[in-house]
C-alpha cells in the first residue's frame, strides 16, 4: 500500500469517527455490573441506567456477569468493541484491588479502559450476627484477640472490596479473623443472618435491610462521617480504629479505544443523570454518595487507589 493511499485511509477513519458518534446510540447500550443483584454496583448502575435510557433514547440494559471479586465482568467488557455499546459499571475491587491479588488476570484496569465518571460512593458497614457477644468494635476486637482465627468472616470473594476492608480492619486493630469468600455481598449477608458466619463487613445497601430488620448488628461504618440513614452508628474511626476509611466507589468506563466524541456524550449525560433528585434519592436512600467526575479525574482517582491499596496487600500477604 502506498505511503498516499495508508495517508488518505487514516484521514477517512478520522473524518468519520466524528459522524458515527453523532448517531449514537442507535442501538441498546449494556452496562455490565459484575457483582449480584441487590448490592451496591447493582443498586447505583440500575439508578444510573435507567435514566440514562431516557436521556439516549435507547434502553440501557443492565447485564450481571459475576464471580472472580468483579473479574470476569471486568474482564468481559475489556474485550467489548469500543464502540459504546458495552460499558462497565466498574468498582473499587475489580480495578484497584483484585488485580493485585491475583496477577493473572487477562486485563489491565488502566491500560484497558477509558474513564468516564464517577458515580458515587457507597459506605461499608461492619456487622456481626446477634449470637456474637459483641456490641461495639472494641468488643469484637477483644474477643478476636482472646479467640485469634476463631472467629469467622465473610466477603463477596477473595480480593473484592468486602475482603480487603476487613484485611484492613485485622492489620489496624492487630487481630485475626477467619475468611469464607462467597460470589457476592448479598450471599454473606444472608449466610451472616442464617448464622452461619459471625462478622462481615458488606456495603450498605446489601446489609441496611437486615440492620433494619435487627436480624445483624452494625458496629461501625466505614466512611470518614456518619451515614445519615445510620445516625446512631460510630465510624470505624470513631469507635478506635484509627487510620480506618474505606468505601466503596463506582464509575462507568468503557473499552479503551472508543470514539472520545461517545465518551463526551456518556460523560454529559452521566453528570446529568447524577443531578436529577430521583437519581440521588435512590442512591442516597441505601447510604450512597452521589459524585461525579471528568474523565481525567476519575483516571487519576483509579490510580491513586491502586497505590493505596498495593501497600494494604503486600502488607496484609493477600494472595490467590
Amino acid at each position: 500500500m502506498s505511503v498516499l493511499r495508508v495517508a488518505c485511509v487514516a484521514c477517512l477513519i478520522l473524518w468519520n469517527a466524528p459522524a458515527a458518534a453523532q448517531g449514537y446510540p442507535e442501538k441498546p447500550v449494556r452496562m455490565i455490573v459484575p457483582f449480584p443483584a441487590g448490592g451496591g454496583s447493582d443498586t447505583a448502575g440500575r439508578a444510573i441506567a435507567q435514566r440514562l435510557s431516557e436521556r439516549l433514547g435507547q434502553p440501557v440494559v443492565v447485564e450481571n456477569r459475576v464471580g472472580a471479586a468483579g473479574s470476569i465482568g471486568a474482564e468481559f467488557a475489556s474485550r467489548a468493541p469500543a464502540d459504546g455499546y458495552t460499558l462497565l459499571l466498574g468498582s473499587t475491587s475489580e480495578l484497584t484491588q483484585y488485580p493485585l491479588v491475583n496477577r493473572k488476570v487477562r486485563y489491565d484496569p488502566v491500560r484497558d479502559f477509558v474513564p468516564i465518571s464517577m458515580v458515587g460512593t457507597i459506605p461499608l458497614v461492619l456487622v456481626v450476627h446477634s449470637s456474637l457477644p459483641a456490641n461495639s468494635v472494641a468488643d469484637l476486637i477483644r474477643l478476636a484477640r482472646a479467640r485469634p482465627g476463631d472467629i469467622d468472616f465473610g466477603s463477596a470473594g477473595i480480593g473484592a472490596t468486602t475482603h480487603l476492608a476487613v484485611e484492613h480492619f485485622m492489620l489496624l486493630a492487630k487481630v485475626k479473623l477467619r475468611h469464607v469468600p462467597y460470589k457476592g455481598s448479598p450471599q454473606v449477608s444472608a449466610d451472616l443472618v442464617a448464622g452461619h458466619i459471625q462478622t462481615a463487613i458488606p456495603t450498605m445497601p446489601a446489609a441496611f435491610p437486615f440492620i433494619q430488620a435487627k436480624r445483624i448488628r452494625a458496629l461501625a461504618v466505614t466512611t470518614e462521617k456518619r451515614v445519615p440513614v445510620l445516625p446512631e452508628v460510630p465510624t470505624m474511626q470513631e469507635a478506635g480504629v484509627k487510620g480506618y476509611v474505606n468505601v466503596l466507589w463506582a464509575g462507568v468506563l468503557a473499552p479503551k479505544g472508543t470514539p472520545e466524541a461517545v465518551v463526551k456524550r456518556l460523560h454529559g449525560e452521566i453528570v446529568s443523570a447524577l443531578k436529577i433528585a430521583e437519581v440521588r434519592k435512590v442512591l442516597e436512600t441505601t447510604g450512597a454518595t452521589p459524585q461525579s467526575s471528568t474523565p481525567e479525574e476519575f483516571a487519576a482517582f483509579i490510580k491513586a487507589e491502586l497505590d493505596k491499596w498495593e501497600r494494604v496487600v503486600k502488607e496484609a500477604g493477600v494472595s490467590l
